[in-house]
């Protein structure tokens, strides 16, 4: 195998073809220096990969990325793409999976892109890590199911590799998968709270990002944090910048551009899904934010990013 001047391979390694369209593939590699894949023409479906230790270099057409524990890369098909250990790290361990992603996770996934369909999603909170990997076991375990009889706890520890044939294994597969997408994307675009912010302010936040379309008011937050409710908007807009309505509202925006592109529901239920008790309001505040209307945005403005 040859290598290109960053390290990643230029010829295709043995055994390491693309798999078959159609099929959901998962598996969990510790990949020592020197591991790699070249596949010039790319592949037919959708390769994630989520790193646990080690360091990994991906390389998808002319974009790249470097990544440690906590990353998840997604390399989308059709592109030529290469990938292993990044040089001078001693291993890779990741998680990856080949399957045909659901059409709602290309929206989740579109504020990640980094070009020619690599999307690379991090920081991902530390909170979120055991779930995500607790998610890809049960979809290495639920690839195996022939759908005859219960569902497997754990995947046996030396088949590190699976295919799931079946139709419900692949369904089952495709779900632990999409909580990965969710529990990473999701929570990677929410905004992050800077270091040293009061933990009753994190917790209103938190509470917000839970659910933003719940009639939330400055005095209900401040009541949840054992605060009064001036003392909370002091402090709230101290320390964030912005008062807690706005903050509010920045997250119903958050949650209705999230709603218009993957959903197809009416802008009107949109707009009450998401806490807004009028739907002109909506509209309003809308435009203001992403520079265009509800409507527009779901045909396709929303690639303008959020």
């Amino acid at each position: 195998m040859t290598v290109s001047a960053d390290g990643l391979p230029e010829t295709a390694a043995p055994g390491d073809p693309a798999p078959p369209p159609g099929l959901v593939v998962v598996g969990y590699f510790d990949q020592p220096t020197g591991y790699g894949v070249n596949r010039p023409r790319g592949a037919d479906s959708w390769l994630f990969t989520w790193t646990t230790g080690g360091r990994g270099l991906l390389r998808h057409g002319s974009a790249k990325a470097r990544t440690g524990a906590g990353d998840l890369v997604v390399l989308a098909p059709g592109v030529p793409h290469c990938y292993g250990v990044e040089p001078g790290a001693r291993h890779w361990e990741f998680w990856w999976a080949h399957c045909q992603a659901r059409p709602s996770w290309r929206s989740w996934l579109r504020p990640y892109d980094t070009g020619e369909g690599m999307y690379v999603v991090t920081p991902t909170p530390d909170a979120v890590h055991g779930r995500v990997e607790a998610a890809f076991r049960r979809m290495l375990a639920d690839a195996r199911w022939t759908g005859t009889e219960a569902p497997p706890d754990v995947a046996p520890e030396d088949e590190p590799v699976a295919v799931a044939h079946g139709t419900a294994a692949r369904e089952l597969a495709l779900c632990s998968l999409e909580e990965v997408v969710l529990l990473t994307a999701g929570t990677a675009r929410a905004p992050q709270s800077r270091p040293g912010v009061d933990p009753r302010v994190r917790r209103a936040q938190a509470l917000i990002a839970a659910d933003p379309a719940a009639p939330h008011t400055v005095r209900s937050l401040a009541g949840q944090v054992a605060l009064s409710p001036s003392r909370f908007a002091h402090l709230f807009a101290g320390q964030t910048g912005q008062s807690p309505m706005r903050a509010l509202r920045e997250a119903r925006l958050r949650h209705a551009a999230r709603l218009l592109e993957s959903t197809d529901l009416s802008v009107e239920r949109v707009a009450a899904a998401s806490g807004f008790a009028s739907p002109f309001h909506f509209n309003r505040v809308f435009r203001e934010r992403y520079g265009m209307p509800p409507g527009v945005y779901r045909a396709g403005g929303s690639m303008v990013g959020a």
